[in-house]
């Protein structure tokens, strides 16, 4: 028994009565939340204390709310069930689109009438959540009117995401309730197949393997399109990607794309002074998202991003790719005709593993890995490399004392040890280190396609959400699909799209300071100088962005083996971490 679990059974030694409800709590223990990173007794004694704490709240009915993928769904039908017949609260889980969620949250905040009781929303508002004053700080919480309904057993330290939800004060106001990776994907077995790799090497002097740079990754794409041409008798693709002026446009964007080409500054988990949306900060303070104002959102390394973008979407992606939305590309490389694609979502696994798909051996292997994403030209080591969804539980001080306890209990309750484990293998979106580390997921690993071996890595920690830079996530991202899409139209060349994104940014900002609603925190625009300053002081400060242009955006391409890579990470686990 790990330490921690040591600690868990010996904070829950309680004298807890038998209880009427046990046989209800082991029924879900034995048809449900098997495996667990608990033993069967150690889960009991956690429910039962759900159980008890719950008792002032039964019959009341609770509603909660999260965008829809597979995770949320089990949340859903599943525990939303289990927490409703161990506790007696009735609960709603809604599951509605993500940007539904944004807006009704808006709504609340705006309006402080109680929508939801509780909400499970992207922690990329965690600049929003600490500034506007109206969630509730849970670290503050659970010490002081939430401590009666904080499980005593929820070993907040064991979650692989807290940083990312503390605000710059210290303080945790977000609890992660699933996460998910935004890695490289490619076709293992056309990359091992002897034919290809000698061709390649033939023409490109370096080996066919997992990129390291996007000259790699363009390389890659060019050999696959126009070398390769067909397999099987069926035209193959370099590259996939999607470019329909849509809502989910910006989420291509702003889900760290250009952290990966290099813009921004070093820091984990986002570059300071100036992040990956291009916003410098100063202390607490939004100061800029222009180069004149100190930002890089209009920088060279940003405007790199969006041309290499548009061009290997025009180059090596199937023509219809260029037409679709987040939702209709996703399944694309499932269907067996790409090779590779750089911005690819774990959150696709569950769905790339199904039997009888092109992707998957009669073995039930993948013939495809996840791997690092390849940086691009500007990218510096000690920078984030990536994007990491982190759907989070929150609180709003607006709802009513009572219902947010209800709806913390539940909130608890979907991240406890004795469901998550399970959770993790429904979903695939790890929360927890003692999870991924189980020794069921050791067993499964060989068919999930890298999954396990990337979130065991120590390269997971530069896979990031937006940060706190970001101080109205729900105003500025919206700017970002309706000014990037004028590049992917052709209304616009990536320099003008950024540029007028970069000032759309700075007039939000603006008006936010005007305001004066975040208060010290709130931003304060730097006054506008020359792009030459600004690059002269990052060099003088010590700093990155925003970077000059550079000569050559195409170095040597750099590739690595992944069953090298993947041997040359840790076998063993943290100490804390170890399993049963």
């Amino acid at each position: 028994m790990t330490s921690a679990v040591a600690l868990f059974a010996a904070t829950m030694t309680l004298s807890l009565p038998a209880r009427a409800d046990d046989a209800t709590i082991q029924k879900w223990i034995d048809s449900e939340f098997q495996p667990s990173t608990l033993s069967k007794e150690e889960q009991l004694k956690e429910l039962q204390w759900f159980a008890k704490a719950a008792e002032p709240f039964k019959g009341m009915e609770i509603n909660v709310v999260s965008e829809t993928i597979t995770t949320h769904e089990y949340e859903a039908k599943t525990l939303a069930k289990a927490f409703s017949e161990i506790t007696g609260i009735k609960l709603k889980h809604d599951l509605i689109q993500e940007g539904d969620v944004v807006e009704k949250l808006q709504t609340q905040m705006q309006s402080g009438k109680n929508v939801y009781d509780g909400w499970i929303n992207d922690s990329d508002l965690i600049g929003t959540h600490f500034r506007y004053g109206q969630t509730v700080a849970l670290s503050d919480y659970m010490k002081g009117e939430g401590k009666d309904v904080t499980n005593p057993g929820l070993d907040v330290n064991d979650f692989i995401g807290k940083s990312f939800t503390t605000g710059p004060d210290g303080k945790l106001y977000q609890l992660p309730v699933q996460q998910f990776a935004n890695l490289y994907w490619f076709r293992y077995d056309w990359f091992t197949n002897p034919d290809y790799k000698a061709k390649f090497k033939a023409k490109y002097g370096y080996d066919l393997g997992v990129p390291v740079n996007w000259s790699a990754y363009e390389d890659i794409a060019e050999f696959f399109t126009n070398d390769v041409k067909e397999i099987n008798g069926v035209k193959v693709y370099g590259h996939m990607d999607y470019g329909k002026k849509d809502p989910s446009l910006g989420w291509r964007f702003t889900d760290a794309w250009l952290s990966m080409a290099g813009n921004g500054d070093k820091g984990i988990p986002n570059g300071l002074p100036v992040d990956e949306w291009g916003i410098r900060m100063e202390g607490c303070r939004p100061v800029g998202s222009s180069v004149e104002r100190g930002g890089d959102t209009n920088g060279p390394a940003a405007v790199y991003s969006i041309a290499k973008y548009l061009d290997w979407m025009k180059k090596y992606a199937p023509p219809q790719a260029q037409g679709m939305t987040f939702s209709e590309a996703g399944p694309v490389p499932a269907q067996g005709n790409v090779a590779q694609q750089i911005f690819w979502y774990t959150a696709f696994t569950a769905d790339m593993v199904k039997p009888g798909l092109p992707v998957v051996n009669a073995d039930g292997t993948p013939k495809w890995r996840m791997a690092p994403s390849p940086h691009g030209s500007y990218w510096k080591e000690g920078m984030k490399l990536g994007y990491q969804d982190a759907g989070s539980a929150t609180l709003l001080k607006s709802t009513p004392p009572d219902r947010r306890k209800a709806a913390w209990l539940y909130l608890q309750f979907i991240v406890s040890k004795s469901v998550s484990l399970k959770k993790s293998h429904v979903g695939l979106t790890f929360i927890r280190e003692s999870d991924i580390w189980d020794k069921s997921f050791t067993e499964r690993a060989p068919k999930l396609g890298g999954l396990i071996e990337f979130y065991r890595s120590p390269a997971r920690v530069q896979w990031t959400p937006t940060g706190n830079n970001v101080p109205d996530y729900p105003k500025l991202a919206q700017l970002w699909w309706q000014n990037i899409g004028d590049a992917s139209s052709g209304a616009k060349t990536p320099q003008q799209a950024m540029d007028a994104l970069a000032a759309a940014q700075d007039s939000v900002l603006e008006r936010l300071e005007k305001s004066k609603v975040q208060g010290e925190c709130g931003p304060k625009l730097n006054k506008k100088e020359s792009a030459e300053f600004w690059f002269n002081k990052s060099a003088k400060d010590g700093n990155i962005a925003p970077q000059r242009k550079l000569a050559n955006e195409k170095p040597k391409g750099e590739t690595v083996d992944y069953d090298t890579l993947i041997k040359s990470w840790p076998a063993t686990p943290p100490k804390r971490a170890e399993a049963k």
